[in-house]
């Protein structure tokens, strides 16, 4: 669920008009189903998924196919690609047009969502997110670490996501947009929280627990595990149910950096490791609310 910064390739966006097609194209796409293939080098977790699908809800689209471990979308749809450009530019992923046909007769259109195997998908993902940032919160003030509290809160702002998205299921663009920025302001206050509270500790001078900090978020990790297998069952259901839908690269660093920090609080016997992870995670949900936030 939480903001997604650091990705191993970049892309600058292109100004949409920059896509727009000639007159005699344009009048070839006018009510033909369109096939275009979107590159979005700032797409790696199923939260910014979400974003996605939530930001095109109002958009002439037919179906979608999402490949995160990739970065691109293909998405059936009717009129100019560049109005799909337009909408998906403000997020800052880096949406970028590689190619976009007319589908021909022998084409056969991408498959419909399947609104029964995504909620199903999304309640999984909702239920371990949630549990997980429980479990930290507790930890986290257990342990005094900010790591841990910072990370429960990218959990909880995952699962907020997850929860916008099971909510909108079959809804209204304008219920889709309403509980996205009901999310996104939920994830505001988390970050703003957690940087409060990596400053307090910062100021108080609180000791954390290394070894606490390493072991739950060993756990944190194997829950990602366990959602990666528990959706590897499905990955034959439809385009929803790919294991590379809980894909999230980004947590499992975000988990990786509080074990690191934790190893080098107990190393160094200095409390800044676990303030400076706190710090960090803070800042990629602050972000990721005001992608949110965004959303028009």
């Amino acid at each position: 669920m939480s903001d997604k910064q650091m990705h191993p390739c970049s892309c600058t966006v292109e100004p949409a008009e920059e896509y727009a097609l000639p007159g005699d194209r344009m009048r070839q796409l006018k009510g033909a189903l369109v096939r275009s293939v979107f590159r979005i080098p700032g797409m790696d977790c199923p939260s910014e998924e979400q974003i996605i699908r939530m930001r095109l809800a109002a958009a002439p689209v037919a179906a979608m196919v999402f490949d995160l471990p990739g970065r691109s979308l293909v998405v059936d749809h009717t009129g100019d690609p560049a109005a799909l450009v337009a909408l998906l530019e403000p997020l800052g992923y880096g949406t970028a047009l590689q190619e976009s046909n007319v589908l021909s007769a022998g084409q056969t259109p991408l498959a419909a969502p399947d609104s029964d195997a995504e909620a199903k998908v999304l309640w999984i993902l909702l239920a371990i997110n949630a549990a997980m940032s429980v479990i930290e919160i507790f930890a986290g003030w257990w342990a005094n670490s900010a790591g841990l509290l910072s990370d429960a809160a990218d959990m909880l702002a995952d699962a907020g996501v997850y929860g916008v998205a099971l909510y909108a299921v079959g809804r209204t663009a304008v219920h889709k947009r309403t509980a996205a920025h009901l999310s996104g302001l939920l994830q505001l206050a988390l970050a703003l929280g957690v940087l409060t509270e990596t400053g307090r500790r910062i100021i108080t001078g609180s000791t954390p627990e290394g070894i606490a900090m390493i072991g739950i978020s060993l756990l944190a990790l194997a829950a990602n595990i366990a959602c990666l297998a528990l959706l590897s069952r499905h990955r034959d259901g439809g385009v929803h149910m790919r294991a590379s839908y809980i894909f999230s690269a980004n947590d499992v660093l975000a988990n990786l950096g509080v074990i690191v920090a934790g190893v080098l609080v107990g190393w160094m016997n200095s409390p800044w490791p676990d303030w400076v992870i706190g710090f960090g995670i803070g800042v990629m949900v602050l972000i990721g609310s005001i992608r949110i936030l965004r959303l028009r």
